[in-house]
């Protein structure tokens, strides 16, 4: 079902016409609804994600619902080679990108004394080096060909405070905070930005899922005493955030990782420090659950 409606946004109509962009882990979550947003504005939109039917799915989803283009394409982005792959059908189908959105991305919440290198790996082979390599894909391909871009990466607000319990992400996505502000300065003059957003608390399926297995400490639908502003964030407010950076509009943000949080951060971290008052029953009933996760989404992908 269709996410939201033209009042929804803040801009005009056919403001992203003739932009290309491209959005992994696009076919669920703030993927989806960050797509969803670009194709109603006129984009043209390329969605990846691991699942094949379900990003085929999204695709016709959105289009069904708005019209135009979207293209949903299988693509393990753990594989640099299906990367440039998957890449060269795009540029095939058009020419250039103007846009990049890194949002694939895996969590769970652990002890980091009970971790294992599979898990570790788990988390780190998709955030970290999967959404480098896109980049890098994408970026030579910019470079050569003179071609001006956006590229816009979901991090977290664990980048500026660390995240506790969630050791491989956050060292993931700080790692793709300092590669936003390293290549906005070693590619900006040649017409290629980079920003990141950090969204607060946005609940989605995958976020519930892994986060709060089971409801532990689930986060309230409408009223989060943990945010200012008492609620968690709409996905409307995200998606336009997400639009304006990649919108030439502006063309003068470079280098900053803007967060979507209600100020979360600022009051409380943003992330799971609670946990720590959990003994050894509260996290293997959280293990347990997790695992179930992860076997249904198996027999999902091998459907």
């Amino acid at each position: 079902m269709a996410e939201f409606q033209m009042d929804d946004l803040m801009f005009r109509p056919g403001l992203m016409k003739g932009q290309r962009v491209l959005i992994t882990g696009g076919g669920t979550g703030l993927g989806k609804v960050m797509a969803e947003a670009c194709l109603m504005l006129g984009a043209e939109v390329y969605i990846w994600g691991r699942r094949g039917n379900v990003i085929e799915d999204a695709a016709k989803e959105l289009m069904d619902a708005h019209g135009g283009k979207v293209v949903g394409r299988a693509c393990d982005i753990r594989v640099p080679e299906a990367i440039h792959e998957a890449m060269d059908e795009i540029w095939a189908d058009g020419g250039a990108l103007t846009g990049l959105v890194n949002n694939a991305a895996g969590n769970f919440i652990s002890r980091t004394e009970d971790l294992s290198a599979r898990g570790f790996d788990a988390i780190s082979n998709i955030v970290f080096r999967g959404s480098f390599f896109v980049t890098l894909d994408a970026g030579k391909r910019w470079l050569a060909e003179g071609k001006r871009a956006s590229v816009v990466s979901i991090l977290t607000t664990w980048v500026w405070n660390g995240g506790p319990f969630t050791v491989p992400s956050a060292m993931s996505k700080a790692g793709l905070n300092v590669m936003t502000q390293s290549l906005a300065v070693e590619w900006g003059n040649r017409g290629i930005r980079f920003n990141a957003i950090a969204p607060g608390p946005f609940p989605t399926e995958g976020m519930s899922a892994r986060l709060n297995p089971g409801g532990q400490n689930r986060m309230p639908e409408a009223a989060d005493p943990l945010v200012p502003l008492n609620r968690n964030g709409e996905m409307r407010e995200l998606a336009n955030l997400a639009v304006y950076l990649l919108d030439p509009g502006s063309a003068y943000v470079n280098g900053q990782t803007i967060a979507i949080d209600g100020g979360a951060h600022l009051q409380g971290g943003g992330g799971f420090a609670r946990l720590a008052g959990w003994g050894d029953k509260e996290w293997e009933e959280a293990r347990n659950a997790i695992r179930a996760t992860n076997e249904k989404d198996r027999a999902q992908r091998t459907v």
